[in-house]
């Protein structure tokens, strides 16, 4: 009997965590904020308030909501303050909930602008057409298995030679595939996914655009994608 008890608190702890963590999200000012962290920067509050188009008193409740439910962190730095996402798993949750709800919008198929759907922030990794093509390519050459759960050996041997460098010692998923919520595909995520696109960045093939999830591929890029992975680049 006192198992049971046992169980069925754990239970009934889970449930409200998770009860606790669905109202944390249910507000769609602070939705907006979390859809906003998903570029994997840290925003401040004034910036997140602007996002969400709400008065500055008004987003530092919303922020500190975020903060309390574990879903975004503060960092200090001198007398400013920034927020970010609490971790790859909170973006996880996030791109998946877009996949989901994008699911009720009826047609016509997707409203998304052009040059976001083509190639985007999924938190730390690449996201949009472009990165959905890569993971196929992946995917199609033998460089990661079927579900997308492991990179194989000819996997690793050229994430080598393109320069990527993987954590041994990685604490989330080594490689895993992440539902794109405008294409409704898989690309590439995990440990894998981010070293991926730290690669891109610092080759110059990928560049943010500032203050947005959106991603621009240089002409570099294009070349790039193109001997890797046969594809064309963003177009103009």
């Amino acid at each position: 009997m006192l198992n049971k008890i046992e169980v069925d608190d754990s239970d009934t702890q889970l449930e409200s965590s998770m009860a606790a963590l669905a109202a944390a999200m249910s507000d769609a000012s602070r939705v907006k904020m979390l859809c906003a962290l998903m570029d994997g920067r840290a925003w401040t509050a004034t910036e997140l308030s602007a996002v969400a188009d709400i008065a500055s008193s008004t987003a530092s409740s919303h922020l500190n909501r975020l903060v309390n439910s574990h879903l975004i962190t503060c960092l200090s730095q001198g007398r400013h303050r920034y927020y970010r996402l609490a971790g790859h798993e909170v973006g996880q949750l996030v791109e998946m909930m877009m996949g989901v709800s994008w699911k009720r919008i009826p047609p016509p198929k997707t409203r998304t602008p052009v040059q976001l759907r083509v190639a985007r922030t999924c938190y730390d990794h690449l996201a949009g057409e472009v990165a959905v093509e890569i993971y196929e390519s992946m995917r199609r050459e033998g460089w990661i298995n079927d579900d997308g759960t492991h990179l194989t050996e000819k996997g690793h041997e050229n994430f080598q030679q393109m320069g990527v460098v993987l954590d041994p010692k990685t604490k989330r998923k080594p490689c895993c595939a992440c539902l794109d919520w405008s294409e409704r595909r898989s690309h590439l995520g995990g440990d894998a996914g981010a070293a991926f696109f730290t690669l891109c960045e610092h080759r110059g093939w990928l560049k943010r655009v500032q203050g947005f999830r959106e991603v621009n591929i240089t002409s570099s890029g294009k070349a790039a994608f193109r001997k890797w992975f046969a594809l064309s680049g963003n177009p103009d």
